[in-house]
């Protein structure tokens, strides 16, 4: 398979076409007759998928950054269109091209209104998603993080809930808020390492290279980076605008929310943020502070799910709480912790996504997401109860599903740096275990007894076609995660190796990569 990517030069035009190919498709869609827009969103991103699953056979972990490809833009200020993935961005990549199909083919039947605006949209979000993970210009890293924002917030408050448009418009604030605070330490920081070195440039190598140039600003310009991608992690107390959020974007915005938009926020933190000012990022002040605020995250998203009414509120208070568990292994910055924490970015997308499809699917059936509205619908829709439990058994992390891969990873390998913090943040499985166990014995296990649910359907093919590949990955991580963590390990392990050299307090030395641990 790598031999015939080869061949076809697979290498040099896959980034830009998976770039301008779903932009091409939402252009398409608005011209497409009102009969064919789905099929015509689905045919693309069907095919955006497809050409970035190649992604996986043609990608060397020990090759770096590979997929290069570079444009000038705007020469006379060091700005290009430079793209590249690694084995950080290679997953979020595929990720994000998993996850949109589904959400297309989630939303028939469920989009009736102003159709042509909602898939041409979500065909745009697409591109402004994967512009931030391939992104190696920071001029054009924050072009696509805003292009991101605004199909985002269209989506969230034309076709949300009730309350949608007080939920977009806190979630536009917050985010902007952010954004604006990152450009400004874009523009300082390569103004900085322009005037020390005698080149503008926007490049992402060439800022890493020189990035102390900054002197005594890094303290600023990490905190203007971080505070924009905390806003998006969300890491506590920055979260509030998720739940709303959540609450009120259609299914496939909570999807895309919960399993790639949050990502952005962690895959931040380790693209640029960090590796631009690792002295400032890991001095003892900092990393006590982002421990506190993971390890706080940890316990309150999962204590504040414990008591939501509204099942699709309680799924959203625990995505801080999986975050959380990122946060805490990126700062322990071991090869276990780093690649633990990679893992559950991947399995928070496919568990979390799953469960927000499977509730809208419950919504759509009977236009409520209180938890207290149903109980022991087990005996009417079977194959759905047993694809609930079975997702939620994998987001509280059971053995053998997705779930518990990363989480042991991040615990075992920040237990070294953090064994106080790390046993604290133990206890979030347990409470993770609570309120999802609860949840599911008052949806599924009670007794039947409200006679509008005794009407319900089961889950349609179509609906079976949108579980299917999250289920699929589900399982293949829980069991064989090996391939993912391999492709993986080389980047992390640079990764590790490069702070402990910069910040020699960061971490200990690297220990063995996470495929050698047999959990």
């Amino acid at each position: 398979m790598a031999d015939m990517l080869n061949l076809i030069g697979y290498q040099a035009w896959v980034v830009p076409v998976l770039l301008l190919l779903p932009v091409l498709g939402a252009l398409l869609v608005v011209l497409s007759p009102q009969a064919m827009l789905r099929q015509v969103a689905l045919v693309v991103s069907v095919l955006e998928f497809v050409i970035s699953l190649g992604l996986w056979w043609a990608f060397d972990p020990e090759g770096g950054m590979q997929f290069a490809a570079m444009v000038p833009w705007l020469p006379e200020w060091g700005i290009a269109y430079r793209v590249g993935i690694d084995g950080i961005s290679l997953f979020m990549v595929l990720l994000t091209t998993l996850t949109m199909p589904l959400c297309v083919l989630g939303s028939w039947n469920y989009i009736t209104q102003r159709e042509r605006g909602f898939y041409a949209l979500l065909l745009v979000l697409l591109s402004g998603i994967l512009g931030v993970f391939v992104s190696l210009d920071l001029f054009l890293f924050y072009v696509f993080w805003e292009v991101m924002l605004i199909p985002m917030y269209f989506l969230i408050g034309i076709w949300g809930g009730s309350n949608r448009l007080y939920a977009s418009i806190k979630f536009f604030i917050y985010t902007m808020v952010g954004s604006l605070l990152m450009l400004v330490a874009i523009l300082v920081t390569v103004w900085s390492v322009g005037a020390d070195t005698g080149l503008l440039s926007f490049s992402y190598d060439h800022v890493l290279g020189n990035a102390s140039a900054v002197g005594g600003m890094a303290g600023w310009l990490f905190a203007a980076f971080a505070l924009a991608f905390a806003i998006k992690v969300p890491i506590f107390p920055f979260h509030t605008w998720l739940p709303d959020a959540h609450v009120e974007a259609p299914t496939a915005g909570s999807v895309i929310l919960a399993g790639v938009l949050l990502k952005m926020g962690t895959y931040g933190f380790l693209r640029f943020a960090i590796p631009f000012f690792p002295d400032i990022a890991f001095s003892p002040a900092v990393t006590t502070i982002a421990v506190v605020l993971a390890v706080v995250g940890i316990i309150y998203g999962a204590l504040v799910a414990m008591v939501q009414p509204d099942i699709k509120k309680l799924v959203a208070y625990s995505s801080v709480s999986h975050l959380g568990f990122v946060m805490l292994g990126i700062w322990a910055a071991t090869l276990q912790s780093v690649q633990g924490a990679l893992m559950v970015m991947i399995n928070h997308g496919l568990s979390t996504g799953a469960l927000f499809f499977l509730i809208g699917m419950l919504y759509e059936r009977r236009h409520t997401r209180e938890i207290s509205a149903y109980g022991g619908i087990a005996r009417v829709v079977p194959v759905f109860s047993l694809i609930f439990t079975l997702v939620s058994l994998s987001s509280i992390g059971l053995p053998g599903l997705n779930g518990f891969i990363g989480e042991f990873l991040v615990l075992l390998g920040s237990f070294g740096r953090f064994p106080w913090a790390t046993g604290i943040a133990t206890t979030g499985v347990i409470f993770a275990a609570a309120y999802l166990l609860w949840a599911l014995q008052r949806i599924i296990f009670n007794k039947l007894d409200k006679p509008e649910n005794e009407s319900l359907t089961d889950l349609t093919p179509r609906e079976l076609v949108v579980l299917a590949p999250l289920l699929a990955g589900i399982i293949w991580l829980g069991l064989y995660p090996a391939p993912v963590l391999r492709r993986m390990e080389p980047t992390s392990r640079q990764w590790v190796e490069q702070m402990h050299q910069a910040a020699p307090q960061a971490a200990p030395a690297p220990v063995a990569p996470a495929t050698e641990v047999h959990p």
